[in-house]
């Protein structure tokens, strides 16, 4: 709530510098659009989506923890001024809330990608001593919702149509363009979907152990049980109770590898690896992607590629 409170004042006070500031056009002289994406994979589809149609410039900064970011003012007052915000859904930027009362929505148009996917509740996805575990240790986005969607390359393809759509429905001169673009992404995307359901069409062990509880929409799409230490938020901390349990479920599962995140230290995962003697193995929530990911080539499609390769090392 107090998050909520200073969000909400950071909002209107840059709204006030927004106003106070020279009117600028919209859209710069040569009609590109300007969008801004919150985080990685907003950012990519949306890149995908408008292509040469204009420029996306990506909110959260690389390497930054999208978690527990929280907007300045100076990023508001540049949302404030773009044509488009492309963001997942009010379950993860869960600031978005204050940011949609006070734009003009005939200026700009608000996509949230997840829109009309009905999201996963975190009761449904563990159970209730965990639950309670989980919200003993808090954190700063929904209890209720999970938001990883994108971590799913069927949903993906839905959060890249919803932005497709709107994109369109505010721009119908460029419908054809988007829709192209769109198209092509698509089929990466189908590609990549594919690919994962080949890899585990035949898998004989199919559960998996992370760090915290993101992948419950891609094991859902594939079959798989997804077993993790802590909760929706990789800030938190797993209680004792938890990790011996998660110790005698590896055990008596015959888990030979641990999945912990490349933006984390892992420290956690680390322990209960050598106390169970398994293997460690990254497994990206492509949440932030970092500099030196992004100099080396690394997207979206290249890093849920480099995820299938580590889960095909312990389910086959």
């Amino acid at each position: 709530m107090k998050n909520r409170v200073i969000t909400g004042m950071i909002v209107l006070f840059s709204l006030l510098l927004v106003a106070c500031s020279p009117t600028k056009e919209n859209e710069k002289e040569d009609g590109k659009i300007q969008a801004i994406a919150t985080f990685y994979p907003m950012y990519e589809f949306a890149k995908a989506v408008i292509g040469e149609e204009g420029e996306v410039e990506l909110l959260i900064p690389a390497g930054t923890e999208a978690h527990d970011y929280e907007p300045s003012a100076k990023s508001v007052a540049q949302m404030s001024d773009a044509d488009a915000i492309i963001y997942n859904s009010h379950a993860f930027e869960t600031w978005m809330e204050n940011i949609l009362l006070n734009l003009d929505s005939d200026k700009t148009v608000m996509i949230e990608a997840s829109r009309n996917i009905p999201l996963l509740s975190f009761e449904s996805e563990h159970e209730e001593e965990h639950e309670a575990d989980h919200e003993e240790a808090g954190h700063s986005h929904s209890h209720d919702e999970d938001p990883h969607v994108w971590l799913d390359p069927v949903l993906a393809m839905e959060q890249v149509a919803q932005i497709r759509d709107d994109l369109s429905q505010k721009y119908p001169e460029k419908q054809e363009i988007f829709t192209e673009n769109a198209a092509n992404y698509l089929t990466e995307l189908s590609r990549l979907d594919q690919e994962y359901q080949k890899a585990f069409k035949d898998a004989t062990q199919r559960t998996f152990v992370t760090q915290h509880l993101a992948f419950s929409y891609l094991a859902k799409q594939y079959g798989l049980t997804q077993e993790s230490m802590v909760g929706l938020s990789s800030e938190e901390e797993p209680t004792p109770k938890r990790l011996a349990e998660l110790k005698n479920f590896i055990i008596e599962h015959e888990i030979e590898y641990l999945y912990f995140e490349d933006n984390t230290a892992g420290k956690m995962a680390m322990t209960l690896a050598e106390e169970t003697g398994v293997e460690l193995a990254v497994l990206s929530t492509i949440e932030s992607v970092s500099s030196d990911q992004q100099a080396a080539g690394k997207t979206y499609l290249s890093l849920m590629e480099d995820n299938l390769k580590a889960l095909q090392l312990s389910l086959r």
